[in-house]
């Protein structure tokens, strides 16, 4: 066993029996940006044996003070290949994997069972749904963070333990982004560690099991809170993000996004409605129809998919564009 991780086998939490389970585990990490970077780097110094690296964004100078993986050089290249390129420098021990795509719903059964823990660090609802309802399907644990400003949350979901539908059955009406609302680089760089620190405690099976443990994280106040899920009821009502390739002809498409915001929709026949209207009930929709609701986010589709089901429409499915 190389010298490498001798100060960790030291430990009696892990041992050479435990650094060769983290050598033999394969994670898939969703998201190479704050959060993904912190939980890279610390899985690859780790030896974790085969790391995943899905992202589809590129290096922007405003990604440097939170993503410390990255370097000027790499402005303009897509994050999850300079991610590879820089942990294959730390750890070239470890087997990296970089898919320079978008976590969506066709792709997302494939990349979970390839994996014994997925990460989710893309810091998107939509893609924590998505990953939480594929892990919930494949019986594989889901640690799933996200951050803003000075504060967050962490969890371990699935793989025996309940859903985040079953914690967060509802999205907000509104999210804030990191562009929008600001975040602390230091706030990033903790959750990301709390991250991948509760993906070596599943790889090692320690003791208590983390499954089930949900820890929020106050970085103004410095208070740290936390609890249970392990009793969650999983939700009977859940809305469901699909892939534009899963829309059929006969299904109504309509398009939230204001043209000024999407000139074009990838849908040609979608209607053009804001989910104000929708909410107001000011356009009827066929009854009997599916109902796609789109937008960036998935955030505007949730708030009017629960609008239409308070108008009787039980058929509806949601689709999140990105940018």
């Amino acid at each position: 066993m190389s010298s490498r991780y001798s100060r960790q086998i030291v430990l009696a939490d892990v041992g050479e029996r435990g650094q060769s389970r983290l050598a033999a585990a394969a994670v898939t990490v969703v998201g190479a940006g704050g959060l993904g970077c912190a939980v890279l780097e610390y899985l690859t110094a780790a030896g974790v044996g085969h790391l995943t690296i899905v992202d589809h964004d590129s290096v922007e100078e405003s990604n440097l003070h939170r993503q410390p993986l990255y370097r000027m050089s790499d402005l303009g290249k897509p994050k999850a290949a300079a991610a590879r390129a820089a942990l294959g420098a730390l750890n070239p021990e470890v087997r990296i994997e970089a898919l320079i795509e978008r976590l969506t719903p066709a792709n997302a059964a494939p990349l979970v069972a390839a994996a014994d823990v997925v990460v989710d660090a893309a810091d998107s609802f939509a893609v924590t749904y998505v990953l939480s309802d594929a892990c919930l399907r494949a019986a594989k644990p889901l640690v799933s963070a996200s951050v803003l400003g000075l504060s967050g949350y962490v969890g371990v979901f699935c793989g025996g333990a309940p859903s985040y539908r079953a914690v967060f059955p509802e999205l907000p009406r509104q999210a804030g982004s990191c562009a929008e609302s600001g975040v602390l680089g230091t706030a990033v760089g903790v959750m990301g560690t709390l991250q991948a620190h509760l993906t070596l405690a599943l790889l090692l099976r320690l003791e208590p099991p983390v499954l089930g443990r949900l820890l929020n994280v106050d970085l103004r106040t410095l208070h740290l809170g936390g609890f249970s899920f392990l009793e969650a009821a999983e939700p009977a009502d859940a809305l469901t993000f699909i892939a534009p390739a899963d829309v059929a002809s006969s299904d109504l498409v309509v398009d939230l996004r204001g043209r000024t915001e999407a000139p074009v929709s990838p849908f040609p026949s979608a209607w053009r409605l804001s989910v104000e209207a929708l909410e107001k009930g000011e356009q009827p929709l066929p009854p009997a129809t599916r109902i796609v609701l789109c937008c960036r986010t998935g955030v505007r589709a949730w708030r009017a998919a629960r609008a239409l089901e308070a108008q009787g429409h039980r058929n509806v499915a949601l689709i999140a564009l990105g940018e």
